[in-house]
């Protein structure tokens, strides 16, 4: 997924007692190069997603500044985001709760 764009990577995520993300912690692409942390809610998420953003998760190499391990693209399917393809609840797997 190297040569993928993508406009957001999410590092983290919160999840709420419901079982949905609540907030997760973020870089967003700025031009050729990226933002420092930023946080984003749910509903501003689901807006960013609906409007044709994508959004992968991954980490940040160190010492590398806008360099990163890319993993799964962030869907939207209905209510539910997802890195799987039938899921029925919010999960981004393999990214780290806070």
């Amino acid at each position: 997924m190297a040569n993928k764009k993508f406009d957001g990577l999410i590092e983290a995520v919160r999840y709420g007692l419901d079982g949905k993300i609540e907030l997760v912690r973020a870089y967003e692409r700025r031009g050729a190069t990226f933002s420092d942390v930023i946080l984003i809610n749910r509903a501003n998420l689901v807006t960013r997603l609906k409007s044709g953003q994508k959004f992968i998760t991954g980490t940040r190499k160190e010492f590398l500044g806008s360099t990163f391990e890319t993993a799964k693209m962030v869907r939207l399917n209905g209510d539910v985001i997802t890195t799987g393809s039938d899921a029925t609840r919010d999960q981004l797997e393999e990214v780290p709760s806070i």
